[in-house]
C-alpha cells in the first residue's frame, strides 16, 4: 500500500522486542519521515490529523509492548485511521529466539514482560503479537541482517527514488597549513599542482576567481588528476551508500586553502551534484 508522494504516509513500525524497531525508526528519520518512539495507540489517530495538513505528510511511529496498557487499543486506533482515509503500514521486525536471547545478554536491557525468564517473555510477546503480525504490510526478519542491511531493505520497500539522494556529501576544500579537518572521511592532497601563490596577479585571488580556474585548468595534470578522484569517488561512493553510511565529508587540500583545493572542490561539486546531495565549502579561503 504505498500512497502518493503527495499523500499523507504513516508507517507503523512495531514486531518483537529487540528485533531492531529503534533502528528502524533511525532509518526512517535519515528518508525525511517525522518519527516518534513509543507511541500510544490511543494517541495515533490525532497525531496523523495534524500532519494532514503540514508540508511532511511522511510519518513513522513505534508502537510495540512498552505501551501494553495501550496496546488493546491499537485496533481501534487502525479503523480511525482507515475512517479518516489516512493510508497506513505496517512493517513488523522479527527474529529467532536465540537472537532476541543474545542481544538482550549484549545490551543488558530488560525485556517489557521483564517479571518473568526472557525466553517466556519472548514466547508470550509472540503470542501476543499474533494477530497483528497478521495485518502487517511487510515484514522484515532480522536475525542476520546487519544495520546496513536492514536500512538498505527499508529504503528499497519506502524510498526507493533516495537511495542515492540520501547520502549527504560535504565536499570541504582547506589548507594544510592551518591543519586536516577533523571531521574527514577522505583527504586528497592537491599540493604537487601548479600554485597559483607563486604568480604575483594570481596571488591575491582566490580559486572562485576566473583567472584562478583558467590557469590550474591549462596544466595538463590539473585535468588527469581531478579526472581520476573524480573516477574513485564515482566508484567508491554506491558501496558507502550500499553499506548504509548517509554521509561523507571529502576534503581537498593544498598549502594555504585559497587557490589550487578551492577549484577543484567547486568542479567536483557540479560533477556529483546530479547524482547526490552536495555541500560545497571553502574552509580557509579567507585566511591570509
Amino acid at each position: 500500500m504505498m500512497s502518493e508522494s503527495d499523500a499523507m504516509r504513516v508507517v507503523l513500525i512495531t514486531g518483537l522486542s529487540g528485533a531492531g524497531k529503534s533502528h528502524a525508526l533511525n532509518c526512517f528519520e535519515d528518508l525525511g519521515y517525522y518519527c516518534v518512539d513509543n507511541m500510544p495507540p490511543t494517541l495515533i489517530p490525532k497525531f496523523a490529523e495534524l500532519f494532514v495538513q503540514s508540508e511532511n505528510k511522511k510519518v513513522a511511529l513505534v508502537c510495540d509492548m512498552r505501551g501494553a496498557a495501550f496496546f488493546d487499543d491499537l485496533f481501534e486506533a487502525l479503523q480511525d485511521l482507515e475512517t479518516g482515509n489516512i493510508d497506513y503500514e505496517i512493517l513488523f521486525l522479527v527474529a529467532e529466539d536465540e537472537i532476541l536471547i543474545q542481544r538482550y545478554k549484549e545490551t543488558r536491557r530488560r525485556h517489557p514482560l521483564g517479571k518473568i525468564s526472557l525466553p517466556e517473555a519472548i514466547k508470550q510477546e509472540r503470542e501476543a503479537l499474533s494477530e497483528l503480525r497478521g495485518k502487517a504490510s511487510v515484514e522484515i526478519d532480522t536475525s542476520y541482517l546487519k544495520p546496513w542491511e536492514l536500512k538498505a531493505r527499508i529504503v528499497e520497500l519506502y524510498e526507493p527514488g533516495q537511495r542515492d539522494k540520501n547520502m549527504q556529501i560535504q565536499i570541504v576544500s582547506f589548507g594544510f597549513k592551518y591543519g586536516l579537518p577533523r571531521d574527514a572521511d577522505l583527504v586528497f592532497d592537491l599540493r604537487f599542482l601548479p600554485n597559483p601563490h607563486y604568480v604575483d596577479h594570481l596571488r591575491p585571488l582566490t580559486g572562485e576567481d576566473d583567472q584562478v580556474k583558467e590557469y590550474l585548468w591549462r596544466w595538463n595534470e590539473t585535468s588527469a588528476y581531478f579526472e581520476k578522484v573524480k573516477d574513485l569517488l564515482e566508484f567508491s561512493i554506491p558501496y558507502y551508500v550500499k553499506e548504509g553510511k548517509t554521509s561523507l565529508v571529502i576534503t581537498l587540500g593544498c598549502t594555504g586553502g585559497k587557490h589550487r583545493s578551492v577549484v577543484l572542490s567547486e568542479e567536483l561539486g557540479r560533477s556529483l551534484g546530479s547524482h547526490y546531495n552536495i555541500s560545497v565549502s571553502h574552509r580557509d579561503i579567507d585566511k591570509s
